[in-house]
């Protein structure tokens, strides 16, 4: 564990030490829920200081997230148990998060994405489930949450956003440089892809439309989702439907993190829970495909009211049982993309002093981590090209395999979303490689390097 400042105060240096150790065991008590390792071992105490003098003791808690859901507890138990220890008659702890890391064209985000941390999907495969009232709604829950939030509105044929919030600027402006939009704002939340100057975002919602066409599939081939979400109802007709979009979700490599299940039930005044539209359905979709989450939200008729009048009813009723169904579903999302952001990204790359490709697959749509590095010899890449250029559509057969020489190199390699990668070969062809069609290439052994430090020869395996 490293601190990036330990500032000294009066007294030795050796008791300083002695001092901050103490410090950081006390803080050790306090465990992350979600990564089950305690907050110093997650790196998340930064610019500790210490006056020995006075007893006054400072440190920032550097969080992966301003919304994170724990975070107020965190602080509480941090300042309880640095306070526990004799000689500390102060303590002051400073929230913050993680800074955002740069998103550029090589990992799948265009220009006006740059600097948005994580894109959520929320989608469902039949319409009238409440997938709009959804997106809208986890977006201002996630802004209460602390977090930079925006929402874009997918749906060109049936925009619900112009319905459900109510910007007061709706004139648009363009930045002169970029040429990109400037989206709207509305109660701290930002309106409008990729052609618009998102700006500094922790999170950006994206209100799919219905089904699993063209629209879709285009999004997930354009950006790199970080994560989705899969609204649906209690009926058993409905699982027909919102399987389909789990499996679209699978097959493009975005990690579906929670199932909501809307219009799920309603509290009679008898005091009794009724379901008038069955139940079982976002249990099963849960189940058969291992997500991780399931949310319901209860019949409340002023949400859908909400909607129609332009203020979400997070925001309207912030402390009823709808925004409190939201804040389950924006701590579960806030949680597990977390979690799947500090695993180690999928991709591939050229590995010079390899001359091979090296590839680490994605992980599965419920939220696994992905693969350790393999590594796959160019030509057979090339020759596995699976476009109608190298295939016979009749036939099936390979075309032209002969042709590759076994020293082609690739001249570029960009990310295709979550799901595959686009190569530029030296030769001239262009290629889009699915992760799917890369795992099931036969992988190439690679020798550990050997390096000499010291005198000793130390072995560094490749594969790490």
């Amino acid at each position: 564990m490293q601190l990036r400042r330990l500032q000294l105060g009066s007294g030795t240096l050796t008791d300083a030490r002695a001092a901050g150790e103490e410090v950081l065991s006390a803080l050790r008590r306090i465990i992350d829920p979600d990564f089950g390792e305690d907050i110093v071992s997650c790196g998340f105490v930064k610019d500790l200081s210490i006056d020995q003098g006075s007893g006054a003791v400072g440190f920032t808690l550097e969080l992966t997230t301003p919304a994170c859901p724990v975070k107020d507890q965190f602080k509480r138990e941090a300042m309880q148990f640095v306070q526990e220890l004799p000689w500390v008659s102060s303590v002051e702890v400073t929230l913050t998060s993680q800074p955002a890391k740069p998103i550029t064209a090589d990992n799948g985000r265009p220009g006006g994405l740059k600097d948005v941390r994580h894109i959520i999907a929320v989608s469902s495969c039949k319409g009238g489930v409440g997938k709009s009232t959804t997106a809208v709604n986890l977006a201002y829950t996630l802004a209460q949450m602390g977090a930079k939030v925006g929402i874009f509105d997918a749906d060109v044929y049936g925009p619900s956003l112009p319905t459900m919030v109510s910007p007061e600027l709706r004139i648009l402006r363009m930045n002169p440089e970029t040429r990109a939009i400037t989206p709207t704002e509305y109660q701290g939340v930002q309106l409008m892809l990729t052609t618009s100057e998102w700006g500094d975002l922790d999170y950006l919602v994206v209100d799919f439309p219905p089904g699993t066409g063209d629209i879709q599939l285009t999004l997930c081939q354009s950006v790199a989702f970080s994560a989705a979400v899969v609204v649906t109802t209690p009926q058993k007709l409905a699982f027909v439907d919102v399987a389909k979009g789990v499996r679209m979700f699978a097959k493009l490599a975005v990690p579906v993190v929670s199932v909501v299940e809307n219009m799920s039930y309603f509290d009679g005044e008898d005091g009794k829970r009724y379901r008038p539209f069955g139940e079982g359905s976002g249990q099963r979709v849960q189940e058969d495909f291992g997500i991780p989450n399931l949310v319901r939200f209860p019949i409340v008729p002023d949400l859908s009211a909400a909607g129609d009048n332009g203020l979400p009813l997070v925001v309207s009723e912030p402390a009823g049982p709808v925004a409190a169904a939201f804040m389950e579903l924006g701590a579960t999302v806030v949680r597990e993309v977390a979690k799947l952001s500090v695993a180690s990204k999928h991709g591939m790359t050229w590995d010079e002093q390899q001359q091979l490709m090296r590839v680490v697959l994605p992980g599965t749509s419920t939220g696994s981590a992905p693969s350790a590095p393999f590594y796959l010899q160019p030509a057979v890449v090339r020759r596995h090209d699976t476009s109608a250029r190298s295939i016979n559509e009749w036939t099936g057969e390979a075309l032209g395999a002969g042709d590759v020489s076994e020293d082609i190199k690739p001249i570029s390699v960009s990310p295709v979303g979550n799901y595959a990668v686009q190569i530029q070969w030296e030769d001239g062809f262009n290629q889009v490689a699915s992760f799917e069609l890369l795992g099931s290439l036969m992988p190439m052994s690679v020798d550990a390097p050997v390096l000499e430090v010291g005198g000793v020869k130390v072995t560094v395996p490749a594969m790490e």
